[in-house]
């Protein structure tokens, strides 16, 4: 019987399915086990050879702890809503709902091809109104509560109420956008709208005036990552940086215990220093400089208070509402030029840019507190307004931008900080701004003389006794825009009555997306929600015309996946309890920031309002390396249609040109199939080597206008589901980048066939119930003793290579038993399910493979009776020696001596030392 892939992986998915193999429920007798994929969002492109390594990996785990007797929690669904299809729908007119749907039927196919262990019953898809209920619920929760910083956790909006009727904001520590003060009187003084206005400003989703990546072209708000060098990464569109008002959730509430968190999960030290630097914590002092002649006054946060002597220039963010306070009428055209000069640059384009220098003078000057030394008051796109209050004491001797700053425009640069061992020279003469973590202060009125740290210390208590200023701790991470000027993608639970917005009663979700013409802003430029008609509530008070951003349904998913058909909460309390979080979570690292930091959040949250039960969601997460493309060119004699093979190019004027991997095989180019290609080549005519054409490589991104996208239906067609998860596995570490070369594949799917013949020989089945001999019991259980070591270390290269030489050493040894094959099959299922679920049959299994025992290791089979010694004379090895593994050193010395190889090199010599390290090497020093 042959090895009939094909035929095979058929009957088993189909098998799998009918019989519901994977589906799993809430079994309290078994230990849980909850394997996570991060959320795809399914493209019309289908998946490319890259995309499953991840989802191969987890299969595998999930397999292995299936295998191990644990209860696996591993589901599949889809990020739904995206801008991608929205403007396929602006194009066509075909709604983005069928888009979505073919795109999702496409991937599904794609996956089940490659046999994955998906419970399919838990699927979920972020545009599904059952699942979005949830996002909008959700939303309302936080929009009804308020972040205590007293109490680290979120609260009921309406406790806030009461105590402002009592006490007014007299002692309280709570997240805001805005530091407020009024009295129990004054706030009972205040209209309705006035007291939800001022609740706004404490609401964990709130409305407020925002800086954004406005595209015009798309008619949307952007993320930063939709966004590369002030273009849209869809289309190439225009982006500028626009103030609207926009919903947001007050993530930077939680960046303590964001930053907390990282310290109870086994996460990379590279992902937690990636989380760590997105949060951004510092320690330092807000500061208050009074602007000359004005009534104005700039809030500053600087980590370095004892620099204050320093400071030559203050710099505001282009954004700061300070900028029209303080720009002189003589300034003002050139602040206006400059300010819209800067709305084309996204701030992660401004933190990147290190070495351009921009910026223009307002006019105005502050007062330092310290000296009062009047400063001049520049504008720069360096200064963030989200970091600290968008205002900076610039100190260019001692920070490198501040310097490149001073530098460009000729503004002075004063040292207040010797370092350790220096001396104070002319800053003039610099290169660059010097370092001021440790030193001695100079320049630097009450605290000249003191060490850094001394001088860090002594400034703080100053400014707070002063009243100039006080000790703060401040966080880089920002609040999250959450508004979106699209049509597709979850709509608002809002209204809005006397302009001030409101949520809709629970019962009334979800709040569905309506019909609308066309999927464009409309005339008066409202998003496209605006098209709806009788887009109200039953009262008739309009409602949200914006929609949320992608993040929102990717934010909850794992735990809609615990209990997913749950009709009365996002999670029921018995699943939670049970599958609790996700142990173990692998995806690519381009969501070590957003995606991380806001599910974290989104969980944190709904842990302080006792929805769930742990704080953290993910315990073990593992970011997936890329494979990247290995694309193939072919080279074409300039101004011909011939093409010269590619050791023969240099002798020819070429050029060379990607051609599809897809008719390359082994680098040899299918002459047909390229003729056939494009009508361009349909005459082609070629100089070869040896008879073929050989192309020439190179490693790329995957990429259609590189030809070098593999499909894995194409491999799958060629060589099975089976190779193709084993030869990803292959390629390399999991963690790593590699390059997608089908010249490797062969040789798996070779292993897959020899396995195969270790059961049938032609048309019989050969598995014999004899004893298994010591030698198979030993490379039976090395084996054991290296996959499932390797499988814990998740180095699953590593095992495909063991199991290749598991498989040649039985057949050197014509190994037939069922005593020693058996359990190989529990070994190989995580990998190749499909021959493994095939051969489990075979051997008279009624029950599937994924249910069989993983093997338990017996160290006793892999105690060496017999040690091969490398035998040397004076170094140089000559013979090897087969000695029993307890012999004496002296029993070795005696058995070395008498062997017959040993005669030729002793002969005429004497003996002068023998040296021997047990079971290692023998060397026997002559002269």
């Amino acid at each position: 019987m042959e090895y009939n892939f094909k035929e095979l992986e058929q009957k088993w998915q189909k098998h799998w399915s009918d019989n519901k193999v994977y589906k799993v429920e809430v079994d309290n007798s078994r230990p849980k086990y909850y394997v996570l994929d991060m959320f795809p969002y399914p493209s019309g492109a289908g998946l490319h050879v890259g995309h499953p390594l991840g989802y191969i990996a987890s299969d595998i785990y999930s397999r292995y702890k299936r295998l191990n007797g644990f209860n696996v929690l591993h589901p599949m669904g889809y990020d739904a809503y995206g801008l991608p299809a929205e403007q396929y729908a602006i194009q066509t007119g075909q709604h983005p709902a069928i888009t979505t749907e073919n795109n999702l039927n496409r991937y599904r196919e794609q996956l089940d091809k490659i046999g994955f262990c998906y419970d399919w019953d838990r699927e979920v898809k972020t545009c599904d109104p059952d699942y979005y209920h949830w996002t909008q619920w959700a939303f309302i929760q936080m929009f009804k509560h308020y972040y205590c910083n007293q109490a680290k956790q979120a609260r009921p909006i309406s406790e806030l109420v009461e105590v402002f009727g009592q006490t007014g904001t007299e002692g309280l520590d709570l997240a805001c956008s805005e530091e407020l003060s009024f009295t129990a009187e004054e706030w009972k003084a205040k209209s309705d709208k006035e007291q939800q206005t001022i609740l706004l400003n404490y609401r964990l989703a709130y409305l407020a005036d925002t800086m954004v990546n406005w595209c015009p072209a798309l008619g949307t708000v952007l993320a930063n990552d939709e966004v590369k060098e002030g273009l849209s990464v869809r289309g190439g569109h225009p982006v500028e940086q626009k103030v609207m008002r926009q919903w947001s959730l007050r993530v930077s509430a939680y960046a303590e215990r964001l930053l907390d968190g990282l310290n109870n999960v086994d996460w990379s030290d590279s992902l937690k220093e990636i989380q760590r630097n997105w949060i951004g914590r510092s320690e330092g002092a807000e500061m208050t400089f009074k602007v000359k002649e004005s009534d104005v006054e700039m809030e500053i946060f600087t980590t370095r208070a004892d620099t204050v002597y320093g400071v030559t220039f203050m710099v505001l963010a282009p954004e700061s509402e300070l900028v029209d306070q303080l720009t002189t009428p003589e300034q003002r055209a050139a602040v206006d030029a400059y300010i819209e000069e800067t709305k084309k640059r996204t701030e992660r384009e401004r933190m990147a840019e290190v070495k351009k220098v921009t910026g223009v003078f307002s006019g105005a000057y502050a007062i330092n507190p310290l000296t009062n030394e009047e400063i001049p008051v520049w504008i720069s796109d360096y200064v963030l307004a989200g970091y600290g209050t968008g205002a900076i004491m610039a100190v260019p001797a001692h920070d490198s931008r501040d310097f490149a700053f001073a530098r460009h425009f000729e503004l002075p640069i004063r040292q207040v900080v010797i370092p350790v061992g220096a001396e104070e020279t002319d800053p003039m003469t610099w290169e660059d701004s010097i370092d001021s973590k440790e030193g001695t202060m100079v320049n630097s009125g009450i605290i000249n003389g003191l060490d850094v740290q001394e001088a860090i210390a002594k400034t703080k208590e100053y400014i707070a006794e002063k009243g100039i200023g006080k000790v703060k701790v401040n966080y880089r991470l920002r609040d999250a825009i959450f508004s979106r000027q699209r049509y597709w993608g979850e709509p608002f639970p809002v209204y809005y009555k006397d302009d001030m917005p409101y949520m809709l009663d629970e019962s009334k979700l979800p709040l569905t997306l309506p019909e609308i013409d066309k999927y464009l802003p409309t005339e008066q430029g409202e998003p496209p929600l605006g098209r709806a008609k009788n887009w109200t509530t039953e009262e008739g008070y309009p409602l949200e015309l914006n929609t949320m951003p992608g993040f929102a349904g990717s934010s909850a998913y794992y735990l809609r996946y615990m209990d997913p058909k749950n009709k009365e909460k996002l999670v029921g309390e018995e699943a939670n309890k049970y599958w609790q979080d996700v142990d173990l979570y692998i995806g690519g690292t381009e969501h070590a920031t957003g995606h991380l930091i806001y599910s974290r959040f989104w969980n944190k949250f709904l842990f302080d309002i006792g929805e769930v039960i742990k704080d953290e969601p993910y315990k073990k997460l593992i970011n997936q390396g890329m494979i990247q493309g290995r694309s193939n060119f072919v080279y074409r004699k300039k101004g011909t249609n011939t093409f010269v093979s590619y050791n023969l190019r240099k002798e020819h004027d070429v050029q060379p040109i990607h051609v599809d991997v897809n008719i390359v095989r082994n680098d040899e180019l299918d002459l047909e199939a390229f003729k056939k290609w494009s009508p361009d080549y349909a005459n082609a005519e070629f100089i070869l080597e040896d008879g073929k054409y050989i192309c020439g490589w190179a490693v790329e991104k995957m990429s259609k206008s590189m030809y070098n996208v593999v499909n894995p239906d194409t491999i799958i067609a060629d060589y099975g589901a089976d190779t193709l998860r084993l030869y990803e596995m292959f390629l390399g570490p999991l963690e790593q980048s590699k390059p997608w070369d089908t010249n490797g594949i062969d040789g798996v799917h070779k292993f897959l066939r020899k396995t195969w013949r270790l059961f049938y020989k032609d048309d019989a089945f050969v598995v014999s119930d004899e004893k298994a001999t010591p030698d198979e019991l030993k490379v039976l259980h090395r084996t054991i003793k290296k996959i499932t070591e390797d499988v814990e270390r998740f180095s699953f290269n590593t095992c495909v290579s063991a199991f290749m030489i598991c498989v040649n050493e039985l057949n050197d040894l014509k190994c037939t038993k069922r005593e020693i094959l058996e359990p190989l099959l529990a070994l190989l299922a995580p990998f190749a399910p499909h021959m493994s679920e095939e051969l489990w049959h075979a051997l008279g299994h009624n029950t599937t493979v994924c249910d069989a025992q993983w093997p338990q290791l017996n160290e006793s089979y892999l105690v060496e009776s017999s040690v091969t010694y490398p035998v040397s004379f004076n170094g140089k090895m000559r013979f090897k020696i087969d000695l029993p593994a307890d012999m004496s050193n002296a029993d070795i010395e005696k058995s070395v001596m008498e062997h017959e190889s040993a005669a030729k090199w002793l002969e005429g010599k004497t003996v002068r030392k023998v040296i021997i390290v047990p079971k290692k090497i023998i060397n026997i020093v002559v002269a």
